[in-house]
C-alpha cells in the first residue's frame, strides 16, 4: 500500500495553503498512492495567541475542498487537522477528518489532549491550547480498505495509553498529523513516534508542519513514517516535501508474530 506524506509550513494564507496541498495530492497520485497524508493544521496555522477566526464545519470550505481533491485523484486523504466550530462554544475542536476515495467522509477525530505547556526554560515558549480549544472525547479507529487507521493529532503522541486504545481496536496505523514545536521536537519526535510503532506493532504515519510558519511560530517537521519493527521507512528533508512511502501490512503480521507483546502483555 503507497501512501504519500506531505510536509507543509503553513501559514494564515488559506487559499495558498489548499493550493500548495492540491499540487501535493496531484503528485502524490500521479506516483501511485492510494492514500494522502497531511499534516495539523495543514489548512490554516495561526498566530501564537490570536483567536481562530477561521473555524467552519465540516460542510466549510476547508473539508470541502479536501473531498473534492479525494474524488478528483481517487485517493484517500486524512486531513491532518482543521479548526473546527462547535456550536454556542467560542472554542473549537482541532479535528481530523479522513476522507475515501470518492469524497465521502469516512469518519473524523477531534483532538484530545491539548497542549498546555511552558517551554520556557527550553527556549520554545508558552502554549495553552486549552483557551482556544475544547477538547474530544472519543478514541476513534477507522475500517479501510487498506486496513484499520488510529487517529490522533500532534501532543496525543505523549500519551501511550491512547494508542493502546487503537491497537486493541487492531489499528494496523497510527496516523500522528502535527506542528510539533523546535524545543521538543529536536529531541522527541522521532523517539516518541518509533515507540509507538514498537509498542503497537503498526504502521506509524506522521505528516508534520516545517519552517517559519509565522513570525511567532516555528515548527520542527521531519515527517516520518516508521514500520512496525521500528525502522524509519522514510524522513521528510528540512523544506515543504512530499514522501511517497509503500507499506506491507504482511511485515505487521511477521512482527507481531515473532514477538507476540500485545497478546502476552498484562495489566
Amino acid at each position: 500500500m503507497r501512501i504519500g506524506v506531505v510536509q507543509l509550513c503553513s501559514t494564515d494564507d488559506i487559499e495558498a495553503n489548499l493550493e500548495k496541498v492540491a499540487g501535493f495530492v496531484e503528485a502524490a497520485a500521479e506516483q501511485g498512492a492510494c492514500w494522502v497524508a497531511l499534516p495539523e493544521n495543514f489548512a490554516f496555522m495561526r498566530r501564537e495567541g490570536l483567536p481562530v477566526d477561521c473555524a467552519e464545519d465540516l460542510g466549510g470550505r476547508i473539508v470541502s475542498r479536501i473531498r473534492e481533491l479525494a474524488a478528483r485523484f481517487g485517493v484517500w486523504i486524512l486531513a491532518g487537522s482543521f479548526a473546527e466550530r462547535i456550536p454556542k462554544d467560542t472554542r473549537v475542536h482541532n479535528t481530523s477528518v479522513l476522507v475515501d476515495d470518492r469524497g465521502e467522509i469516512n469518519t473524523t477525530y477531534r483532538k484530545i489532549h491539548l497542549f498546555d505547556v511552558d517551554l520556557g526554560e527550553q527556549g520554545g515558549g508558552v502554549f495553552r491550547e486549552s483557551d482556544t480549544y475544547k477538547p474530544g472525547e472519543s478514541v476513534v479507529v477507522a475500517q479501510t480498505p487498506f486496513g484499520r487507521v488510529g487517529l490522533s493529532i500532534c501532543y496525543d503522541v505523549r500519551f501511550p495509553e491512547l494508542y493502546r486504545q487503537h491497537a486493541a481496536a487492531g489499528a494496523d496505523f497510527l496516523c500522528v498529523p502535527s506542528a510539533f514545536a523546535p524545543a521538543t521536537g529536536r529531541d522527541h519526535w522521532e523517539v516518541l513516534l518509533r515507540a509507538r510503532a514498537i509498542e503497537n506493532q503498526a504502521f506509524v504515519v506522521a505528516p508534520a508542519q516545517w519552517g517559519q510558519n509565522s513570525p511567532d511560530r516555528a515548527s520542527y517537521g521531519r515527517s516520518l513514517v516508521v514500520d512496525p519493527w521500528g525502522v524509519v521507512l522514510a524522513k521528510a528533508s528540512d523544506a515543504p516535501g512530499l514522501l511517497v512511502v509503500d507499506c506491507d501490512l504482511e511485515v505487521a503480521r511477521q512482527v507481531r508474530h515473532a514477538i507476540p507483546a500485545l497478546s502476552n502483555r498484562k495489566l
